[in-house]
């Protein structure tokens, strides 16, 4: 390909923002089919738009307006006489897929999020909430009063965070652990995955109590039950002792750093001299690279006012709990393990 030919294919400026701006109707459009489990429906072979939608209670000429825009984007494939199949990236979006998307295109372009999104200029502005200015509350008490979005919410994050989980297994050496004690564990995903790649290491998975009392069918479906407690609590308020490793994935980014300080002391307050504390989170390069966290920062200014930090963020707000940074280790993602000690 010569320079013209080459020069003639590249969108312009306008073609290249207009596009960027359609990505706001293609998520608008995966949310519409995760939301309706259209993927599930289509795991058999391929149906019309009016047999989908008769399986799903919609609009059928409304329904196959949306498909088609999603085949245009290579979600689904269209094959004439409104016949839709699944693509590789429609398979993503099948309830049971591993790594299924569903429940977070239904979270994260959908439901609560989408309405908050409506007031990230909020944010901008004012440097407040989003979702709190919005719902009057925060999203953890939100999620309290509305079970169905908590539960959504927990599948996203047990389905996305598996390649992480596995990444961090890879990643990370646990032979010198003893107990592993995961603060804001969640239903226990992580602790499972790693307790099963580790079979002397004991845990426990410390989160709210509504949370907890979920985990214990996960770690024992995982087979790490008798090895491992659900605790119910608030890490504001303290964390469980006994643990020599301390854990927590995609926790500290949630808050601002007055509120991480209170999670990180109370972590400090009960391990050991000779404990590790290991933050799974992205860091912010600290020069103009692209990367996923510069996009999570802006989840978390409009969701939870935290925030992504740099290498240096982190090792300021653990001086300031108490903790040294001894070392960032590597993923094959773009999550990194932070590990710090005691100062």
């Amino acid at each position: 390909m010569n320079t013209n030919q080459h020069n003639a294919a590249q969108p312009s400026p306008t073609e290249a923002v207009l596009q960027m701006m359609s990505g706001f109707w293609i998520s608008r459009g995966i949310y519409v089919v995760a939301k309706l489990g259209l993927a599930d429906h289509l795991r058999d072979g391929a149906k019309t738009a009016a047999e989908l939608a008769a399986a799903t209670d919609t609009h059928a000429d409304s329904l196959n307006r949306v498909m088609r825009m999603l085949a245009t984007a290579g979600v689904f494939r269209h094959e004439g006489e409104d016949r839709f199949a699944l693509t590789p990236l429609a398979e993503t979006l099948l309830t049971d897929a591993p790594n299924s998307l569903r429940w977070f295109a239904i979270v994260e372009m959908g439901d609560e999020h989408y309405e908050a999104w409506g007031n990230f200029l909020h944010s901008v502005k004012t440097g407040e909430i989003a979702f709190d200015s919005h719902f009057g509350m925060n999203i953890w008490e939100y999620y309290e009063q509305h079970p169905e979005n908590a539960r959504n919410f927990n599948n996203s994050m047990t389905n996305t965070t598996q390649f992480v989980t596995q990444a961090v297994v890879e990643a990370y050496d646990f032979s010198g652990c003893q107990k592993l004690i995961d603060v804001g564990g969640g239903l226990g995903s992580m602790t499972a995955a790693i307790l099963r790649a580790n079979p002397h290491l004991a845990g426990v998975v410390f989160d709210a109590p509504s949370v907890v009392e979920k985990s214990k069918k996960l770690l024992a479906e995982a087979g790490v039950g008798e090895r491992c407690e659900a605790v119910g609590g608030d890490f504001f308020e303290s964390v469980p002792a006994g643990g020599d490793v301390y854990t927590m994935r995609w926790i500290i980014h949630d808050w601002d750093d007055e509120r991480s300080l209170k999670i990180l002391k109370n972590i400090r307050r009960v391990m050991p001299e000779n404990g590790k504390l290991l933050l799974v989170e992205a860091i912010v390069p600290s020069d103009g690279q692209p990367h996923l966290s510069k996009f999570m920062d802006l989840i978390m200014l409009t969701m939870t006012g935290g925030r992504e930090r740099t290498e240096s963020e982190y090792a300021i707000l653990f001086a300031k709990a108490g903790f040294k940074l001894s070392r960032v280790v590597p993923t094959a993602t773009e999550f990194c393990i932070i590990e710090a000690v005691t100062a």
